[in-house]
């Protein structure tokens, strides 16, 4: 029987990697009465560093307009950096796409409500993310299948 090493995943570290908030129309757009729209997109990268080490980006950007005009927009990017070895490759995919985002995520939530507040505004609390519904939504993409519907 061969010795195998065994699985290893543990958080190097977890960082803010960007972080950036406009106000263009400022101070004019504060005295507006209309409800803004809140436009919120999120992605997920993951980037090998040296052997068994990896970055795990997930990044932010929200914007909020009043008819065409940005009252703000943040951009973000949280990071992780984390060892992950001997895992069979079959399980890197969901580890990465899944389980490290899933770390990641919180931090970033915080961040953004923090920049936000700090901006003079209500804080936007980016949503709960089904990274499992994602992940499974890319690479049904990446294969050229059609998505699976999901609820959250």
């Amino acid at each position: 029987m061969a010795d195998t090493p065994d699985p290893v995943f543990q958080i190097q570290r977890v960082y803010l990697k960007d972080l950036s908030l406009e106000q263009p129309n400022s101070p004019a757009i504060l005295l507006e009465q209309e409800q803004p729209t809140v436009d919120i997109q999120l992605g997920v990268d993951a980037q090998p560093v040296a052997d068994g080490i990896y970055e795990i980006t997930v990044s932010a950007t929200v914007q909020t307009k009043v008819q065409d005009r940005t009252v703000f927009l943040v951009e973000a990017k949280q990071a992780g950096i984390f060892e992950i070895r001997n895992l069979p490759e079959d399980q890197m995919g969901p580890i990465l796409g899944i389980a490290c985002p899933q770390i990641v995520y919180p931090y970033l939530r915080g961040n953004v409500a923090d920049v936000i507040q700090r901006g003079g505004f209500p804080p936007v609390h980016l949503a709960e993310i089904n990274f499992q519904a994602m992940y499974e939504q890319q690479q049904a993409a990446a294969a050229g299948q059609p998505s699976p519907i999901v609820t959250q």
